[in-house]
């Protein structure tokens, strides 16, 4: 499955193509907050935080979540992925629970993709 680092806007063409090779209408991402950059595509959301990392990421910045096309801009992410358990980040499970954090990966996330 392929892989694309997203640094800038992209498109729904682009986005619908990504989907079609990976899962469909569901496309796996990893966001860094901190370089406000992401991931799309891939098997697993390990994946994509492996390529980030080769990248110059930070572990600390980076978040999974998955995308379903089709669903409305508010309804798309679903913050949830095994790299998301951190437990010395105070996040103990697969879904992302600081509110702070989900709205810092949805507006990336927004930014960049259409």
């Amino acid at each position: 499955m392929r892989m694309e680092i997203i640094t800038s806007r992209c498109t729904r063409e682009r986005l619908a193509e990504l989907a079609a090779e990976n899962y469909g209408t569901m496309i796996k991402g990893v966001v860094d907050v901190g370089r406000s950059v992401l991931v799309l595509g891939g098997e697993l959301h390990a994946d994509g935080e492996a390529l980030l990392l080769v990248g110059g990421s930070a572990q600390d910045d980076l978040w999974g979540f998955n995308l379903h096309m089709g669903k409305d801009k508010d309804a798309r992410l679903e913050f949830t992925a095994f790299i998301n358990i951190r437990p010395r980040q105070g996040n103990r499970s697969l879904e992302v629970a600081d509110p702070g954090l989900r709205q810092r990966m949805r507006a990336i996330v927004d930014a960049l993709v259409e």
